[in-house]
């Protein structure tokens, strides 16, 4: 049995048999199922009438905890992207009745953002969901299997410095 970078590299073994070229199995391997992965989640968001950045908001501040509030700041830093990019995501889930922007009693400056009731109703119902369709993705690999590679792909994604929500680079 053998992938679409099996291909590739037997490619790259005839063109430059001078060159050992097996950093390219692993991480063109990771790139080609990050892009798989990524449209199979982009269909399963859409399925639900959001997208993938409008979920990653919505589940920050669910697993923030009661009241499920969070400063925009805050969201910021746990998804890695502009403040623009944050303002429009909060835009298009507030037309949705799904967030509220509050008032801050401490700072006019600072505007958090709550889950409004059918916000908490709907990422309650869509993450566990999301969760059965993460499995059927993986479905290929036994609990060990994912483990396994859990584990290794930690330990790689520590020694390039993503420690921490707010550790990763832009992309």
């Amino acid at each position: 049995m053998s992938d679409a970078v099996d291909e590739l590299l037997a490619q790259w073994a005839r063109e430059r048999p001078d060159l050992d070229v097996w950093p390219m199995g692993v991480v063109g391997r990771i790139s080609r199922l990050a892009r798989l992965m990524e449209r199979e989640l982009n269909g399963f968001f859409a399925a639900h009438g959001l997208g993938p950045a409008e979920f990653d908001v919505l589940a920050t501040l669910r697993r923030s905890g009661p009241p499920y509030e969070l400063t925009a700041g805050a969201l910021l830093k746990s998804s890695m992207v502009t403040s623009g990019a944050i303002t429009n995501r909060v835009d298009r889930l507030e037309g949705k009745g799904l967030v509220e922007r509050l008032q801050s009693a401490e700072d006019r400056r600072s505007v958090p953002v709550r889950l409004t009731p059918r916000g908490l109703e709907l990422v309650d119902e869509l993450v566990a969901l999301h969760v059965e369709n993460e499995a059927r993705l993986l479905a290929a690999l036994d609990r060990a299997d994912c483990d396994q590679l859990s584990g290794t792909l930690r330990r790689l994604l520590e020694s390039l410095g993503d420690t921490s929500l707010g550790a990763t680079v832009q992309g």
